[in-house]
């Protein structure tokens, strides 16, 4: 990792020091997956079989999962699993049913009734990566809020592994989230299909999940066709900063470190910290737990794109937190809740020595789907709000109507929209004798 002295760089040097890798996604991969949304568009299920078999090198007999590989994956997960996953269900379920939200009913003036009622979204597309690791925690954190939420159906795009067969944990996982069709796509292709519906996958009023950049690009693709989806968020690679001083263990700040630069070679992390000789120590943690992980190789090439930053306070190490607007910050300093409320652009938070972001990803309860690239000064982490919709109802009495009706009378001629003023006027003049028409 690259150290830098805050203090000493210019503004420029700043912005590149908090820059992040470049998106995957040029214009080669952009004109590529437009070819696959098309073909999947207009050929469907066949598309989506041809596309599986030239991408992934699989030739599906059956695009949907059946109640045998169901059946058949949970005699592949253990009972050690299985419990663990009933405990992040159980979690990720409480902290999800708080968030529902209560109707609102207010008389915002005497006789005029304004409310607004919640509706769940009616089908929902969640996609489930499975590139370099299968993601179980994916559909907890994708199939619970919607299950809270009250979604009709819900339907899982993952993709298959060499032998045509979707993950094992992923099918235990979705069964016990209630999620009964699953789906053997992935790619861009699973983001079509859901997007515009095919023969087997019916068509999404939303699409939620991460992916890599040919997935985030269709996402972007479809969101922007009249005739294609809403999708969650923009998502960019897995990224983590850790904000550290002087009482800071070593030894833990290199681990929460690692546990983002290996999901992928574009993940980014970063440490900021008021201690010289504490970034030393994790520089050499870094390599002596390196040594131990399976993904070592792909925590490298993260790490390369990654560095430290030298600050020379606290109150500085917050400002290039706010800057850099982390999917994941964790704060290893004294009094960490002291200094939460100085914390305006994050994802996700985690206080103390004894919070590891691991938990925020598996069972904790908070979601894990979280806004990466800087897009956290703008967009919140998924929650059930975002399989929600909200809906406004009025009501006037006729003395609701004389009340506000003059002022929208006014408001309409000052905007020079007569036919408004006279929706009000015509009532106006059947209650108030002499009014006008």
């Amino acid at each position: 990792m690259q150290c830098v002295e805050w203090k000493s760089l210019d503004a420029a040097s700043k912005r590149l020091a908090l820059a992040r890798p470049a998106l995957g996604q040029g214009v080669q991969v952009r004109e590529r997956v437009k070819q696959i949304i098309d073909q999947v568009k207009h050929s469907g299920d066949s598309a989506l079989r041809q596309l599986t078999l030239e991408i992934d090198h699989v030739e599906l007999k059956s695009l949907q999962v059946s109640e045998a590989e169901f059946e058949q994956a949970e005699k592949l997960v253990s009972d050690e699993q299985k419990i663990a996953l009933d405990r992040a269900i159980a979690n990720v379920r409480k902290f999800h049913e708080a968030q529902l939200p209560s109707a609102i009913h207010v008389e915002t003036a005497p006789g005029v009734l304004c409310e607004q009622l919640v509706r769940p979204l009616g089908s929902v597309g969640l996609y489930v990566p499975a590139g370099t690791a299968p993601l179980p925690s994916a559909v907890i954190m994708l199939a619970i809020p919607a299950s809270v939420a009250g979604c009709a159906r819900a339907v899982i795009c993952t993709p298959p592994d060499a032998a045509g067969n979707a993950n094992a944990a992923v099918l235990v996982a979705a069964r016990k989230c209630g999620v009964a069709e699953v789906y053997k796509v992935g790619g861009a292709q699973a983001i079509a299909a859901m997007a515009y519906g095919t023969e087997s996958i019916p068509r999404a009023d939303k699409i939620f999940g991460p992916g890599n950049a040919w997935v985030t690009a269709a996402k972007m693709a479809v969101s922007t066709d009249p005739s294609g989806c809403v999708c969650d968020m923009p998502a960019g690679p897995s990224e983590i900063m850790v904000v550290a001083d002087a009482n800071a263990d070593a030894e833990l700040v290199a681990s929460d470190l690692l546990s983002q630069a290996e999901h992928g070679p574009d993940s980014q992390v970063v440490l900021v910290t008021t201690c010289r000789e504490l970034s030393e120590q994790v520089q050499a943690q870094l390599k002596v737990q390196l040594a131990t992980l399976p993904r070592a190789e792909i925590a490298e090439k993260a790490l390369r794109g990654s560095r430290t930053i030298l600050v020379e306070n606290l109150e500085t190490a917050m400002e290039v937190a706010n800057a850099y607007a982390p999917e994941h910050l964790i704060l290893q300093i004294a009094e960490p809740r002291v200094w939460l409320p100085d914390v305006q652009n994050a994802g996700s938070v985690f206080l103390g020595p004894w919070t590891p972001e691991s938990v925020g990803d598996y069972c904790s309860g908070t979601n894990h789907v979280l806004p990466t690239y800087g897009y956290a000064r703008s967009v919140s982490g998924l929650s059930v709000a975002d399989f929600l919709r909200r809906m406004t109802v009025q009501e006037l009495t006729p003395a609701g109507l004389m009340n506000i009706g003059p002022v929208a009378q006014v408001m309409a001629e000052m905007e020079g929209l007569r036919a408004h003023a006279q929706a009000v006027t015509l009532r106006l003049a059947r209650l108030i004798p002499g009014e006008s028409a």
